[in-house]
């Protein structure tokens, strides 16, 4: 499983770091794909199946993710219009419409977030790849330190497997990743910048919690089985998608790069 984990990461990580580079519509076409196969995803967990609500929400927040390049502003728009088609129109279980709908906006607007830090013509490229590089350093961090040490759980009746050693270590990994990100890109501020790190290794952490929490909620094991040894996308990027959310809010309330805060 250690294996088929590792090698699914390396197949995905180079692709999801070049279209970070390159910015654009390769960018925001990544985004895009990922988007609708979360959906889809949700609606396996949430409703049991890939009905009309799975595939509003799917094409919907495929296209918003594309046009945020452009329109973001009419991107917003269109994930809130699937919300309201998930949650009122075509879910076919009345009891799990808001399911339904919260899932257009939990996928939705972290997909936007993504492509709208991209779009930073100055610090898109390097806020991006310290997004994804630090989640990932999370998550490998957490990992490693919770097998190598274990001790208390986190959250035993949300995660069985999380550990306190484990979030201390997906820290430190943040940390150090967030370090050397800076110093690539010849940042000041360093220190900052792995305080940052260590801080959004929580949100990342907090993100992964929240689709196990969903995901026993409704009595399921992972969100699918397209990526060998990990599950779904949403099992591979629920931390992302925090992630994404808290420094956009933060880049837009400053009106600065996280990255350069100081």
């Amino acid at each position: 499983m250690l294996k088929t984990r590792a090698l699914s990461a390396l197949a995905l990580a180079p692709p999801a770091l070049f279209a970070a580079w390159y910015g654009g519509y390769p960018f925001a076409l990544m985004v895009a794909i990922a988007a609708a196969l979360m959906c889809w995803e949700w609606h396996r967990i949430t409703c049991g199946g890939y009905g009309y609500a799975a595939r509003s929400a799917a094409f919907l927040c495929f296209t918003a993710s594309l046009l945020a390049v452009t329109a973001p502003h009419a991107a917003l728009y269109m994930v809130a219009g699937a919300f309201v088609v998930s949650a009122l129109l075509v879910c076919p279980v009345p009891g799990r419409r808001v399911w339904s709908g919260l899932g257009a906006l939990y996928i939705g607007l972290p997909c936007l977030a993504l492509v709208w830090l991209r779009g930073d013509p100055e610090y898109g490229a390097a806020t991006v790849w310290w997004l994804l590089l630090v989640v990932w350093a999370t998550d490998i961090g957490a990992y490693a330190f919770g097998r190598l040490i274990g001790g208390p759980l986190l959250m035993p009746r949300v995660s069985p497997k999380k550990t306190w050693a484990g979030l201390l270590g997906g820290m430190l990994c943040a940390a150090l990743v967030g370090v050397a990100v800076a110093w690539t890109e010849q940042l000041a501020g360093l220190a900052w910048v792995g305080f940052v790190s260590a801080l959004l290794a929580v949100v990342a952490q907090a993100g992964d919690l929240l689709e196990s929490w969903v995901k026993r909620r409704w009595g399921v094991k992972d969100s699918s089985n397209i990526i060998p040894g990990h599950g779904g996308v949403l099992d591979r990027v629920d931390g992302l998608l925090t992630a994404a959310i808290v420094v956009a809010a933060l880049t837009f309330a400053t009106g600065k790069a996280v990255l350069i805060w100081q």
